[in-house]
């Protein structure tokens, strides 16, 4: 049987692992798998990334070189763009993107052509694991029927499931390793399988009764954090218009040992995850009809908070008898997390590009990310490229209004406070800046 065959080559670490997808989630589980005494083959489309991983250079924040050029050297990982090494493995695992559409449905594309390269040079004998985030239904109503197409029959001829990405970009303390693992089969013997795998490189595996509840477990999660932060947002438009301390509040709410779950707000929501998943949710809950108030009620409030600290640098300057128009505007931090170089969903690139349509002069400073690019689909500004500035004092003390769109440690707050004439504080980065010494006026989200 498969499974007896699959059981065994996994257990004496034999089984070779296909990854398809060498970003911020396919690169980091490849390596994992490689310093586990697995071989693995890595499947882009990306000429330049291929040549990086076999030439040992990571350009994933949460992979070290060191470690990549560990896996390279033994001879254990070798990236390539040739899908015909599919058939070469005895796992496939896909970790491609899930973006939305301009309409905010799910764009399937991605998981469709990993899906067809499989067909194509699938053989008896795989396991075929999904990563990617998508809508309740895809493993078994999209994925499994593809392979089915080619004459090959789930538990006779291979395995099918689905398990969640987790991953947290730059996070020290949660990695492929410690993280758990949710893992959901198209059939007992697949959940099986999958939980076997996946106990060779993490701690904790948790199974579920089916592909479809792991699926909807991962937009679960992110929809909780999307709703939450949803919350914190319009909390903290209120304590605005109270003249409260927002961050005063939820410090004060937090020290609640039982009941309570800080979320703190910032000028909109970014990355992988956060901004997408409940789009997913939501247009699968509208094919049966269901209209999901909450999550359409989030995504309103946080989809426009781009324009309420536009709107918050906007007042400032005009108390300051400054019009928008030719106000030179620094932007501290454009990725959308601390510390890191992902740009995906940031909502400092709505920012920059609502203040460019209101006329300013808008340049930034970033210690991770080089290059600010535009999708002119999406650009109501000039949609020109933007290029990472020197954090000198000349270039604080020229800006009308400095805004803090990501906190990144490198940036020495209290400097530019002393320096700047307006800071709008969208992420708290002030809380710990020498604020009785600087010069700057300081609006606060």
């Amino acid at each position: 049987m498969i499974k007896d065959e699959l059981q065994k080559l996994i257990s004496d670490g034999q089984a070779r692992v296909g990854v398809i997808g060498l970003g911020y989630v396919g690169l980091p589980l490849i390596v994992e798998f490689c310093l586990k005494g697995f071989d693995a083959i890595g499947f882009e489309v990306d000429r330049h990334k291929t040549g990086e991983i076999n030439a040992g250079r990571s350009y994933i924040v949460d992979v070290t070189s060191e470690n990549l050029k560990k896996c390279v050297d033994s001879g254990r990982l070798t990236a390539t763009t040739d899908f015909n090494l599919l058939s070469k493995c005895d796992v496939i695992i896909i970790c491609v993107p899930t973006p939305l559409r301009k309409t905010k449905d799910p764009d399937m594309s991605y998981i469709l052509t990993a899906g067809g390269e499989i067909q194509k040079y699938m053989r008896r004998g795989q396991l075929i694991i999904l990563e990617s985030t998508t809508y309740p239904g895809t493993t078994d109503e999209v994925l499994q029927p593809m392979f089915e197409e080619k004459g090959f029959k789930l538990d006779h001829d291979f395995l099918l499931a689905f398990s969640p990405e987790r991953v947290d970009p730059g996070n020290p303390q949660f990695q492929t390793h410690n993280i758990p693992k949710v893992v959901g089969g198209c059939s007992d013997d697949s959940t099986t399988i999958a939980a076997l795998l996946y106990n060779q490189i993490v701690g904790q595996v948790h199974t579920v009764s089916s592909a479809r509840v792991a699926e909807a477990a991962k937009l679960w999660e992110n929809t909780f954090r999307a709703i939450n932060i949803g919350m914190a947002n319009e909390m903290a438009k209120l304590c605005n218009a109270l003249g409260i301390d927002t961050w005063e509040v939820v410090r004060a709410a937090a020290t609640k040992p039982f009941g309570f779950m800080p979320f703190y707000p910032g000028p909109g929501i970014g990355g992988h995850c956060i901004p997408l998943d409940p789009h997913y949710l939501s247009w699968k809950a509208r094919q049966h009809g269901f209209d999901s108030q909450f999550i359409s009620l989030a995504e309103q409030v946080n989809s426009t908070m781009p324009n309420y600290v536009v709107e918050l640098a906007t007042n400032a300057l005009n108390d300051a008898k400054k019009a928008v128009n030719g106000s030179k505007i620094l932007i501290l931090g454009v990725a959308y997390k601390k510390d890191i170089d992902d740009m995906r969903e940031s909502p400092a690139l709505s920012i920059i590009d609502l203040l460019r349509a209101d006329g300013a002069d808008v340049y930034y400073h970033d210690p991770f990310v080089p290059e600010v690019t535009f999708d002119h689909a999406y650009t109501i500004g000039d949609g020109e490229p933007l290029y990472n500035k020197e954090l000198t004092d000349d270039l604080i003390r020229d800006a009308d209004c400095v805004i803090i769109c990501t906190e990144h440690t490198p940036v020495d707050y209290a400097h530019v406070c002393e320096l700047a004439s307006l800071v709008v504080d969208t992420r708290n980065a002030l809380s710990n800046a020498v604020r009785t010494e600087s010069k700057a006026r300081i609006v606060r989200l």
